[in-house]
């Protein structure tokens, strides 16, 4: 799968009747696909070769250099046809992101090069383990460096080219990038989760992988890319949360619109005109818009932070400590939110709302599971600690 030269041409931008047309055909599968385990395989490359994930690479690298804000409100869009789809982006997205901290310009022009022509970034940083400690280990042996190791909730690799992942070398923890082709490298579609079922977030197993030196880099907790890439990682959730909410409403609608009697009670008000169910689908509506408009706002405070340090702004960490704490901040209203929403909605048809061909349910189980991502109560008291000690958020929980 995985190539350096790509034989079509590098797409500069996404264009808006192809990812509309995408769009449209992600919805219409993706009950099915999640009935099924079926992996939208398939989906996922032709949205990698139209260019949905080079949004925000810079135009000087041959990119769209489009906005966050741009990229967040096709997030959202993606995520309300398909939920699941949406979130196998989040690597590869984050990975985009990873080389405006890049220190060395070729290999960031590289890289970027790379995810133009079509290649597609999966993620593979956390373990299944009872400590923090990675058991995944860089070791120099006389052919090479060799990685070994087995990473849990590899969100997207099942569909990449490369795989973004995190090791020991002696006594120093490195970010290492593999080719998913090469040798030793197993992805299994193993995710055990009620939801998210199609994102690949199984388990990644790394034996005697050849890396070459290149593609090794040290992991310093403390810098801001750190600061930027957590609040960056945090907000894709936020999205993808976003998108289902408005992928519930959509289907909510849809529900009501098509039913003729409620409660047991037929032919005194059709469906869509009961002031019980209207209150239902009104809240429902007003909690997509606000968890949309949160996640919209925080990437045009992302994308600020962002250009103050590429500009070394005075100031410029402090913008970056600040984005983070207003995506956690949001984490906080954005994920009670839909999860509330998405469990409410059954109240607008009974028992008919329960059927499973209908699938209602899994928009709850999707954002359920989304916002067991960095747990959102350890991220409030760091908030709290935030405001009444001055402690920095960032050192509080990793990304994965």
């Amino acid at each position: 799968m995985h190539h350096d030269h790509a034989t079509t041409p590098s797409p500069r931008a996404l264009r808006e009747e192809v990812f509309t047309d995408l769009l449209t055909e992600a919805r219409e599968g993706a009950a099915r696909r999640e009935r099924e385990r079926e992996l939208p395989v398939d989906l996922v490359r032709r949205l990698t070769a139209a260019g949905f994930g080079t949004a925000h690479v810079p135009a000087a690298a041959g990119g769209e250099g489009a906005p966050l804000e741009t990229l967040f409100e096709r997030l959202v869009r993606l995520a309300r046809a398909d939920c699941n789809v949406a979130h196998v982006f989040r690597g590869h997205l984050a990975f985009v992101e990873k080389q405006y901290f890049e220190p060395d310009p070729a290999v960031r022009e590289r890289w970027w090069r790379r995810v133009l022509d079509g290649q597609l970034v999966g993620n593979a940083v956390s373990e299944s383990s009872d400590t923090s400690d990675l058991s995944t280990v860089l070791t120099e042996t006389p052919d090479g460096l060799r990685l070994d190791g087995r990473k849990f909730y590899t969100t997207g690799s099942i569909y990449a080219d490369w795989i973004d992942t995190s090791a020991t070398f002696g006594d120093v923890s490195v970010q290492v990038f593999v080719p998913t082709s090469a040798p030793g490298v197993q992805v299994a579609d193993d995710w055990k989760g009620f939801g998210q079922r199609l994102t690949g977030s199984g388990t990644t197993t790394f034996t005697q992988v050849p890396v070459q030196r290149e593609h090794v880099r040290t992991i310093d907790p403390d810098d801001d890319a750190q600061t930027y890439m957590l609040g960056f990682f945090q907000l894709v959730l936020l999205a993808v949360a976003a998108g289902v909410a408005h992928a519930a409403l959509d289907d909510t609608v849809e529900f009501v619109r098509g039913r003729r009697r409620i409660f047991g009670y037929a032919g005194q008000v059709a469906p869509r005109e009961h002031h019980l169910v209207q209150a239902v689908v009104g809240r429902l509506s007003s909690s997509a818009s606000a968890a949309r408009g949160l996640v919209l706002s925080c990437a045009r405070t992302l994308d600020g932070a962002l250009a103050a340090h590429l500009a070394g702004a005075e100031g410029a960490a402090e913008g970056l400590r600040h984005a983070q704490l207003e995506v956690f901040r949001a984490q906080q209203v954005v994920l009670p939110l839909v999860v509330d929403a998405t469990a409410e909605l059954f109240e607008v048809g009974g028992a008919s709302a329960v059927d499973a061909e209908r699938g209602l349910d899994r928009h709850w189980r999707n954002a359920r599971t989304i916002a067991s991502h960095n747990p959102a109560v350890h991220r409030c008291r760091a908030i709290g600690d935030f405001e009444l000690n001055g402690t920095a958020t960032r050192r509080y929980l990793p990304a994965g």
